[in-house]
């Protein structure tokens, strides 16, 4: 006997196969299923030490440079302004960072960590290094290295071809 749930999806299969560039066999649904997987795994990993992904890219921002505007943290972490509102509150109310005048500027907000936000770099680390590993995407280290080169040209190239178009309503 077929089962409908399976055959039905092979069949979704077998129309995708026909039109390769729609559909699940698209590069775009591949990269979003894939990125999808992986914000899986690292947000089951990062709940281990309470951390959401949607506080997540942020801290990583602030890792990297300590004490930066809240607008040039929305950039970095490609976020609206009002989302990085929103976490950085979350974030506060956590004792994670603190968000201060600039000295220079009254008008900008600098975002600082805590030493708490600071410590919690070295608790989350050993789970973000298990995800990177080669083994965690069942390749090699040589494959590895090489989705790493293509994904960065793929996204150069389609922030070129980005460049001079409008932002999208309400960005």
């Amino acid at each position: 006997m077929v089962d409908p749930v399976t055959s039905s999806h092979l069949q979704d299969r077998s129309l995708d196969a026909q039109e390769p560039l729609t559909g699940r066999n698209g590069i775009g649904a591949k990269l979003r299923d894939a990125h999808r997987a992986y914000n899986r795994l690292l947000q089951a990993r990062l709940g281990e030490e309470g951390v959401s992904l949607g506080i997540w890219y942020f801290l990583c921002a602030l890792w990297q440079q300590d004490g930066i505007s809240q607008r040039e943290l929305s950039r970095r972490v490609g976020t609206m302004e009002p989302t990085t509102v929103s976490a950085l509150a979350q974030m506060e109310r956590r004792g994670l960072v603190q968000r201060q005048r600039d000295p220079l500027d009254q008008r900008r907000r600098v975002v600082r960590l805590t030493p708490e936000g600071q410590a919690l770099r070295e608790r989350v680390r050993p789970h973000h290094e298990l995800l990177e590993t080669p083994e965690q995407f069942g390749l090699s280290a040589a494959q590895v290295a090489q989705l790493g080169e293509l994904l960065d040209r793929v996204s150069e190239t389609l922030e070129r071809s980005t460049a001079g178009m409008p932002p999208p309503e309400g960005a």
